[in-house]
């Protein structure tokens, strides 16, 4: 944490890199990462533009993680387990999780997706409000990095017509079944209704990034559509939108 300012420093000297990315976590010294706040503010001007990314996940994902590489937390010792360590990176990592500006939970991410959500949210930054639309399924739990969250369960369910069983909402045959449904064409009309009127709120109070999450129970008929419909929609009113379908990605079949 203490080599910012020079790194900064010298950056702003030589002029010759226009972007740089610095890691850093837990095996810092407990007293830099409280300084953090500070060392950033000191320089954050018209010259330095900064970006804070905090990657997190859930506890039972990182144990799991740390088991199948076999790396040892640099936090545990003899008197320290692998709980309690995580419990205390994470309180030392708290002065820099309250000043991020974007947090990603990787909990459900394979290496290639969060490379995917970074390349999506960072490296094509475009200093625009962006928004990131996600469909997911209930029985797997909501994203814990949703703003807004939207449950669409009540909708007629594609599961349930032999035909559409095995297709999604990005499937012809499915779109044209829930487009049939009165109840579905009055939700999308509600929710893009909320957001017409809102997200210019969010925009105007300063909110960078805003993740939109819509649910059903297996997150692969109607949510998946409706999240599409969503996106499609705002993708021509904001420069900077995505959508991601969370249980797609892991699907097999």
């Amino acid at each position: 944490v203490t080599l910012l300012s020079p790194l900064i420093k010298r950056l702003e000297f030589e002029k010759v890199i226009e972007r740089v990315a610095v890691g850093i976590d837990a095996r810092n010294i407990a007293d830099d990462l409280v300084m953090f706040p500070e060392i950033i503010g000191s320089f954050n001007n018209d010259e330095v533009r900064t970006m804070i990314l905090y990657l997190d996940a859930a506890s039972p994902a990182l144990v799991k993680r740390f088991s199948e590489t076999r790396r040892k937390h640099p936090l545990t010792n003899e008197q320290r387990d692998l709980r309690e360590a995580l419990d205390q990176e994470t309180q030392l990592l708290d002065p820099i999780s309250d000043m991020a500006s974007l947090s990603i939970n990787t909990t459900d991410m394979t290496i290639h997706e969060l490379r995917d959500e970074i390349r999506i949210r960072v490296a094509e930054e475009t200093h625009e409000f962006a928004l990131l639309f996600q469909s997911f399924a209930y029985k797997r739990g909501v994203p814990v990095d949703a703003d807004l969250v939207f449950d669409v369960r009540c909708l007629p369910n594609p599961h349930w017509e032999p035909e559409l069983k095995t297709l999604t909402g990005l499937h012809t045959p499915v779109q044209e079944f829930l487009d049939e449904q009165n109840d579905f064409a009055e939700m999308y009309q509600d929710l893009s209704g909320y957001l017409d009127q809102w997200l210019p709120k969010f925009k105007v109070n300063n909110r960078s990034y805003l993740t939109i999450a819509v649910g059903c129970t297996g997150g692969q008929h109607r949510s998946v559509y409706m999240t599409q419909k969503l996106f499609d929609h705002y993708q021509k009113r904001f420069a900077n939108v995505q959508v991601r379908h969370r249980e797609l990605q892991h699907r097999t079949t």
